[in-house]
């Protein structure tokens, strides 16, 4: 079978951090290692009896055919009709526990067992852990989280399709919701519209952060209602096939007010001051530079907030722009290149105490000579003329 992945690259990266064997135990990552296969039966609540459910990738650098994976003993008739490409299937994995022991027995029967393993630590339950340090006391365990998401950082054509198509999916969702509610529809069934129509268009549905008025509290609650001359703000996630959408567009009841159009100007000043430079070869420093220096241009009593971060299976995955953000974390891509099919979203949010809550979120791809934005309409406000 073809193999899902560059294995050459993941082999190059495992060489450059001295791991000799990754033992992935994450979801997103199993299911990214095999083209898109997750266990349909527990995709959504991995809880199972006294455990959890826990799909696990041995693969010793170099070696695919000594590759193996153990899954739950219900898997099988599920792989007979999608084959995955390891041709070394355990599916006896009913607890998290036993899925170090099996991982442990494999791992010494290739002979790994005083090597490097790098695991994802944030991913691994704590008595799989006991179990492989149990079983394979003289294994030096290392983090590998940073080197798979490198590994995925730049998407293929058929994963930007995906990107594209649930980006575009999310904003024909947010312009029907918007341009159909009544007046005093409260902030929760706004958001439940909002899910079942992305539903009906095939998306999974992740989330709906929604504000109206003049109220900063995005939390959907039958409190909080959308009246005629106030704003609303929808910022959704979806996912298609595992590829998430994020994005946030604004509406009005009604038309907007001279200082509405105002802040959403500067909003969307900050907005595509970056998105003019963004290209491969540029780095996450300069995104976020000429962003502030044009947030410096606006009103300072407006609280504006500018954040630049990867997309892809996982909010926040690579490339890492910026280590001050909102969201702390290493970001080796400040000031390294990007290249052409890294995807970014880019976000910018203004609080007025007169209006409420002004935000544009945006997902772009980066391409040699510039990049491409997904689901680019209805960047402007979104008028609801209902009575």
């Amino acid at each position: 079978m073809k193999i899902p992945f560059d294995n050459n690259k993941l082999d190059r990266l495992m060489d450059e951090q001295n791991i000799d064997f990754l033992l992935i135990t994450d979801k997103d990552s199993v299911q990214y290692l095999l083209g898109g296969y997750r266990f349909f039966f527990l995709a959504h609540k991995d809880s199972i009896g006294i455990s959890r459910y826990l799909p696990t990738i041995g693969y010793p650098k170099g070696d695919l055919e000594n590759s193996f994976y153990i899954g739950n003993g219900l898997e099988k008739q599920q792989q007979d009709v999608e084959p995955i490409w390891i041709p070394n299937i355990v599916n006896n994995q009913w607890t998290s526990s036993q899925a170090g022991i099996d991982a442990a027995e494999n791992i010494r029967k290739l002979g790994y067992d005083k090597l490097t393993i790098g695991i994802e630590f944030c991913h691994m339950p704590s008595d799989t852990y006991i179990k492989l340090k149990e079983n394979l006391p003289n294994v030096k365990f290392v983090d590998a989280l940073p080197l798979m998401q490198e590994l995925r950082v730049i998407k293929t054509p058929e994963e930007l399709e995906k990107l594209e198509l649930v980006s575009n999916y999310i904003t024909r969702s947010m312009e029907k919701v918007m341009t159909t509610t009544i007046p005093g529809t409260n902030t929760f069934d706004i958001a439940e519209e909002l899910r079942r129509d992305e539903v009906n268009k095939g998306l999974n549905f992740e989330y709906c952060l929604v504000a109206a008025g003049a109220c900063y509290n995005r939390t959907p609650s039958k409190k909080f209602t959308w009246n005629k001359g106030e704003v609303l703000s929808l910022d959704s996630g979806a996912n298609l096939n595992g590829y998430l959408g994020d994005l946030c567009r604004m509406a009005v009841m009604g038309n907007p007010t001279t200082l509405m159009q105002d802040l959403l100007s500067q909003v969307k000043a900050i907005q595509d001051a970056p998105r003019k430079i963004i290209r491969a070869g540029i780095t996450g420093r300069e995104i976020i530079e000429i962003a502030e220096n044009e947030k410096n241009k606006c009103d300072p009593k407006n609280h504006i907030k500018f954040m630049a971060h990867g997309m892809g299976i996982i909010q926040h995955e690579a490339p890492h722009l910026d280590d001050t953000g909102i969201v702390p974390y290493p970001a080796p891509y400040k000031d390294r290149p990007l290249e052409s099919g890294m995807v970014l979203s880019i976000e910018t949010d203004l609080k007025s105490d007169e209006i409420g809550l002004i935000k544009l979120e945006d997902t772009v791809v980066v391409t040699e000579n510039g990049c491409k934005g997904f689901g680019d309409n209805i960047r402007d406000w979104v008028c609801n003329y209902q009575e």
